[in-house]
C-alpha cells in the first residue's frame, strides 16, 4: 500500500472518528448504514474479487448473523452475562458455520453454476423463514433491545455508531491482513487459474471453501451489526435485493482494488438517504449508475483513482485540469437532463397521471423541479433536456479525447523514461 493510500486512509479514519458527535441523528445513522454496508461489501469482494467466485445469495449469511445476534440480546435480556460490545461475536460464529456447510456444496461448482447455488441458498433462506418462527420470528421477526455494559447504554445512535466503527475497522484490517498472508496469494490464484494451483499439489476444493467461510463469517458480522443497530430483524434480510445491493456495490465501488467496495457501498448507501425521499424514479438512477460505470470505468470507481495515484507522476496535471473540468461539466449536463426526462415521464405516465392531467386541463403546471414549474405537455419541457443532452455529450466526448492523448503521452514519456534508465544502467555496467 502506497504512503499516498495509508495518508488518505488515516484521515478518513480520524473523520470518522471526530466529525459524528457534530451531526445530526439522521447523518448518525446514515453512517451507521454506511459502515455496515462497507464491511459487508468488503466481505462479498473477498469471495468475488480476490477470490474470483460470483455469489448472489451472500444476504444468507448477513440475514443469519442478524438472527444470531439478537437471539443472544434476547438471552442477555434474560440474564445472561454476555458484553454488549462483543455481540458480533455471534453473528461471525453463525456465518462461520452457515459459510462451511454451505461453501462446501457450493464451491464443488464454479462460474455461473457456482452463482446459481449460492442464489439458490439465499431464496431457500428466504422461503423457509416466514414458516420457522422459533428460529426467524415468522413474518414478523425478531426484536431486542441493547442492554448496557459498564457504563455504556447503547440507547443513543453515536454509542452504536461508535461500536459499529470499532468491529468495521476491526474486521477491515483483518480482511487486509488476510490478503497479504500467502494462503491471501493462493487465494489470487485460485481467481487467475485454479488447474495451475492443483497441479501445484493444492487442493483447491478445500481453500476455496476456507476462502467462502470467512467471507461468510465476516457477512455475519455485518448482520449482527445491523440487527444491534435497528434492534430487530425478518426474513426481508433473505431477500434477493440484498445480495443484488451488494453484487451493484462491489462492482460499481471496484472489485479489483480491496477498498474499492467501501466506495460502492458509500455512494449507494448515502444516494439513497438523500434522494430517496425526493423521488420515486431513485432506484432507476441507481441503476443507470451501474450501467454507466461497468460501460465506461468496467474496474470500477476505485479501480479509477488507484489508475490516477499510480500514475500521478507521469501526467501533467496542470495540463490535463481542464479537460477534466470540461468533463464534469458535461458529465452535470447529462446529470440534469437526465433528472429533467426521468421526472417528467413519472408524471405524465406514472403515479400521478390523473394529478398531472387535471392539473395540465385547468392551465396549470403539473410539478417542480429545479426550483421552476413544469407542464408535461409543454414543448418546452421536452426541447430544453434534449438540448441538454446534446450539449453534454458532446462536451464529454471532446474532453475525453483531449484525456485520452494526455494519457498517452504521458505512457510515452513514461516509456522512454524507462528506455532510457536501462540503456544508461546497460552502459554503466560495460564500463
Amino acid at each position: 500500500m502506497t504512503s499516498i493510500k495509508k495518508n488518505l486512509l488515516g484521515l478518513l479514519l480520524v473523520l470518522l472518528i471526530a466529525v459524528p458527535p457534530f451531526l445530526d441523528l439522521g447523518w448518525q445513522n446514515a453512517l451507521v448504514n454506511v459502515l455496515i454496508a462497507s464491511l459487508f461489501a468488503l466481505a462479498f469482494n473477498l469471495l468475488n474479487g480476490q477470490a474470483g467466485l460470483l455469489s448472489f445469495g451472500h444476504a444468507a449469511y448477513f440475514g443469519v448473523g442478524a438472527f444470531a445476534a439478537l437471539h443472544l440480546m434476547i438471552a442477555v435480556e434474560d440474564g445472561l452475562f454476555f458484553p454488549t460490545p462483543l455481540l458480533p461475536l455471534a453473528g461471525a460464529g453463525a456465518g462461520l458455520l452457515v459459510g462451511l456447510i454451505a461453501g462446501y456444496f457450493t464451491t464443488m461448482r464454479s462460474g455461473v453454476y457456482f452463482a446459481l447455488v449460492t442464489l439458490a441458498i439465499a431464496e431457500l433462506f428466504h422461503s423457509l423463514a416466514p414458516h420457522l418462527e422459533g428460529i426467524f420470528g415468522g413474518e414478523a421477526g425478531v426484536s431486542s433491545m441493547r442492554m448496557p455494559w459498564m457504563g455504556f447504554s447503547f440507547g443513543t445512535i453515536l454509542e452504536v455508531y461508535y461500536l459499529t466503527l470499532g468491529w468495521v475497522v476491526l474486521c477491515g484490517l483483518g480482511l487486509w491482513a488476510y490478503t497479504r498472508t500467502p494462503f491471501g496469494r493462493l487465494t489470487l490464484a485460485l481467481r487467475d487459474n485454479e488447474q495451475r494451483v492443483k497441479f501445484l499439489g493444492y487442493n483447491a476444493h478445500y481453500a476455496k471453501v476456507i476462502v467462502f467461510s470467512v467471507s461468510a463469517m465476516i457477512a455475519g458480522v455485518a448482520g449482527a451489526l445491523q440487527a444491534i443497530s435497528n434492534e430487530a430483524a425478518n426474513y426481508s434480510l433473505f431477500a434477493g435485493t440484498v445480495s443484488a445491493q451488494v453484487v451493484l456495490q462491489a462492482f460499481v465501488g471496484g472489485s479489483t482494488v480491496f477498498f474499492g467496495p467501501v466506495i460502492g457501498a458509500t455512494i449507494f448507501t448515502l444516494f439513497s438517504f438523500l434522494v430517496s425521499d425526493l423521488t420515486r424514479s431513485w432506484l432507476f438512477y441507481q441503476g443507470l449508475i451501474f450501467v454507466l460505470v461497468m460501460l465506461y470505468a468496467p474496474r470500477g470507481i476505485g479501480g479509477v483513482l488507484d489508475q490516477h495515484i499510480r500514475n500521478r507522476h507521469q501526467l501533467d496535471w496542470a495540463k490535463m485540469s481542464g479537460p477534466y473540468l470540461a468533463a464534469l461539466g458535461g458529465g452535470l449536463l447529462i446529470v440534469a437532463a437526465t433528472v429533467f426526462l426521468t421526472e417528467s415521464a413519472e408524471v405524465l405516465f406514472g403515479q400521478d397521471y390523473e394529478m398531472a392531467r387535471d392539473a395540465v386541463t385547468n392551465g396549470l403546471p403539473a410539478y417542480e423541479l429545479f426550483g421552476l414549474s413544469w407542464s408535461p405537455v409543454n414543448p418546452l419541457t421536452w426541447t430544453l433536456p434534449l438540448i441538454l443532452l446534446s450539449g453534454g455529450i458532446f462536451v464529454l466526448i471532446r474532453a475525453r479525447r483531449l484525456i485520452d492523448q494526455h494519457w498517452a503521452q504521458g505512457n510515452k514519456d513514461r516509456a522512454a523514461l524507462d528506455a532510457t534508465s536501462a540503456s544508461t544502467g546497460t552502459a554503466g555496467g560495460a564500463e
